[in-house]
C-alpha cells in the first residue's frame, strides 16, 4: 500500500488473491459435509435483525445440474464445478424475529425484554413496504455468498458467482416459495489451469471520499 502502510494477513491474501473461476476440474467432487461446511460458513454472515433470511439449494448431481444449465445461460461452471448453489433471498418477515432471537435468549446473549425491542423496529421498516423487503432478501444472500466465496478460495477452491439466468425458470424449477428469490447463483470446486488471476481494480483515489 502507499505511504509505506501494508496491512497483511491470511484473511486479507485470501481476499486480495480471490478470482472468478470460468474453468473447473469436472471430475472433482464436494462431499455433502463439505458442502455443509461451506453453507454454514455462510450463515455466519450479517443479516438485519437477525432474520437470516436465506435458503442455499446445492445443485450437485448429474440430473440437478443437466435442469438448472439451460436456465442459466448454459453457462459450463453449473455442469463441470462440484456444486452449484442457489442463493436463495427471503423476503423480509418481522414475524419470524421471536424464533430467530430464542437462541440468544436461550445462551444469555440476549435479555428477553430485548426481543420487542427488535421485532416491532423490523415491522415498521419492512411489512408495509415491498420493495424494502426484496431489498432485504437481495441483501442477505449477497452476504451469505461472499462468506462461501472466501471460505472457498481460503480452502483452495475457485468459486464463480452467476447472475445471468432466467429467474422464473429457476423459481419453478427448484420449487422456491413465493416469499423467496433467487439472489445469484454460486459455483464451487476444483479449479483447472487457464483462469485469469484477480483483475485489477479502479483507484481508492476513484472511489473514496474522506469526509
Amino acid at each position: 500500500m502507499p505511504h509505506g502502510l501494508t496491512i497483511t494477513n491470511p484473511v486479507i491474501d485470501c481476499i486480495l488473491s480471490r478470482s472468478a473461476a470460468k474453468y473447473y476440474d469436472p471430475a472433482a467432487s464436494l462431499s455433502d459435509d463439505q458442502i455443509r461446511e461451506l453453507v454454514r460458513i455462510g450463515t455466519t454472515a450479517p443479516t438485519s435483525f437477525h432474520l437470516q433470511n436465506w435458503r442455499f439449494i446445492a445443485v450437485r448431481t448429474p440430473e440437478a445440474k443437466a435442469r438448472l444449465r439451460p436456465i442459466a445461460w448454459n453457462q459450463p461452471a453449473i455442469t463441470d464445478a462440484a456444486v452449484t448453489f442457489i442463493i436463495v433471498g427471503q423476503l423480509a418477515d418481522s414475524s419470524v424475529i421471536p424464533a430467530r432471537l430464542a437462541p440468544l435468549v436461550e445462551a444469555g446473549i440476549m435479555p428477553a425484554k430485548m426481543v420487542p425491542e427488535w421485532e416491532i423496529p423490523a415491522r415498521d421498516l419492512y411489512m408495509d413496504y415491498p420493495q424494502r423487503r426484496r431489498d432485504e432478501a437481495i441483501r442477505t444472500g449477497t452476504f451469505g455468498a461472499a462468506a462461501m466465496i472466501y471460505a472457498a478460495r481460503s480452502l483452495g477452491l475457485g468459486s464463480t458467482p452467476m447472475i445471468g439466468f432466467d429467474a422464473e425458470a429457476v423459481h419453478r424449477a427448484f420449487g422456491l416459495g413465493k416469499e423467496e428469490v433467487p439472489v445469484m447463483l454460486l459455483s464451487i470446486g476444483t479449479e483447472r489451469p487457464g483462469n485469469w488471476p484477480q483483475k485489477p481494480r479502479r483507484p481508492v483515489a476513484d472511489v473514496l471520499d474522506l469526509v
